[in-house]
């Protein structure tokens, strides 16, 4: 299958922003907490309160952004292609790796005592289930699964559905992504409350908005580079602000936030994040070279294992920049980032050696 160079240049950066935003997070965790924001946030000054915002506010386009690309890749799949063929394709390339690295996440901790015996135990007889304790970054693999699971059902709606037709639906999912908005000035609304989560708009809404929504760039909207490039930037800055903001405006320096209604914007089904993302996709599509760097094809080669892997370095570099150099956050940020991005790479890039790496980074 040729390569679509662009979308190589998407994965890379939102590969670099997920450790962005797991950078971030070091700097307005409540005391305890481990590598990622738990349920209660801190921020301890107005400099963190500023950069925060900025670089995890930017950076929440990134697990949007992978949605987008598998969709533009799979949707709708292959004509003369049978469910059970793409599950097979789709599941034996990526579950391989997410298995290995829920064990990995579930006993290796234990060897710099960041947990017990009993948590890892713990943890292991609960992979069918869920995550383990320290791997939070993948509750990601479950929804990007579901929309494997769902490409076969929706793939002949999409392949004959009109631009007007898909644009409803597309209008319908923007709009279920300003309910988080709605449920917090207005309180339930249509038809949710304390006995029914499904509202209206329920099957318009979630990860499933952005599959239909990569489809209709694919394959129904017309404009040329220009418009593209111009209205992706416009969308991505509009975006890019409102979220920032929605994180600024309530993270109040030394006070203890409950971490889900301080990230209320930052959630990645709502209107700025949609915003955000589809316009830098926009801006994305603009790159028409017929081949790309040997570093970006590299990098996006290797992107899924750098994603497993990167928490395990994310701890070391956070110890060298945010404590032992103590470096301010305005560079502690971007430094920890960079670093654990470049090692995740040099050790992808070692494992992709070992016969049978695919099974372990895919």
């Amino acid at each position: 299958m040729k390569r679509i160079v662009f979308l190589d240049y998407v994965r890379v950066f939102a590969c670099f922003l997920v450790m962005i935003v797991h950078s971030s997070e070091n700097f307005y965790g409540a005391p305890g907490s481990t590598d990622m924001a738990g349920p209660q946030s801190f921020l301890a000054n107005e400099a963190d309160r500023l950069w925060v915002s900025v670089y995890d506010g930017f950076s929440r386009m990134a697990v949007p952004l992978f949605m987008i690309v598998s969709a533009f890749l799979l949707a709708p799949m292959k004509e003369g292609q049978t469910t059970w063929q793409f599950y097979r394709q789709r599941f034996i390339r990526v579950v391989p790796p997410f298995v290995v690295f829920m064990i990995l996440y579930s006993t290796l901790p234990m060897l710099w005592g960041q947990i017990d015996g009993e948590t890892s135990l713990k943890d292991l007889s609960r992979i069918l289930l869920n995550f383990p304790t320290l791997a939070g970054h993948l509750w990601f693999m479950y929804p990007l699964l579901s929309l494997y699971l769902f490409i076969p059902v929706i793939s002949p709606w999409l392949r004959k559905v009109s631009a007007k037709e898909e644009l409803f639906f597309i209008g319908l999912f923007a709009l279920s992504t300003c309910m988080p908005y709605l449920n917090r000035w207005c309180g339930e609304v249509w038809g949710q409350c304390f006995w029914n989560e499904y509202h209206i708009l329920w099957y318009f809404s979630g990860y499933l908005g952005y599959l239909v929504l990569a489809h209709y760039i694919h394959v129904h909207l017309t404009w040329n580079r220009s418009k593209r490039f111009i209205i992706g930037l416009i969308s991505m800055v509009v975006g890019a602000v409102l979220t920032i903001y929605s994180f600024y405006v309530q993270a109040i320096p030394g006070e203890l936030h409950t971490t889900p209604v301080l990230e209320i914007g930052w959630s990645f089904c709502t209107i700025n994040c949609v915003l955000l993302t589809a316009g830098t996709f926009l801006m994305f599509t603009c790159i028409t070279t017929p081949k790309g760097p040997r570093i970006i094809t590299e990098l996006s080669k290797l992107s899924y294992g750098m994603y497993l892997m990167h928490i395990f370095w994310l701890g070391l570099w956070v110890t060298v920049f945010k404590q032992t150099l103590a470096l301010p956050t305005v560079s502690a940020i971007p430094c920890i980032a960079v670093s654990t991005f470049i090692s995740c790479f040099v050790t992808a890039k070692i494992i992709s050696f070992i016969p049978g790496s695919k099974w372990i980074i895919g």
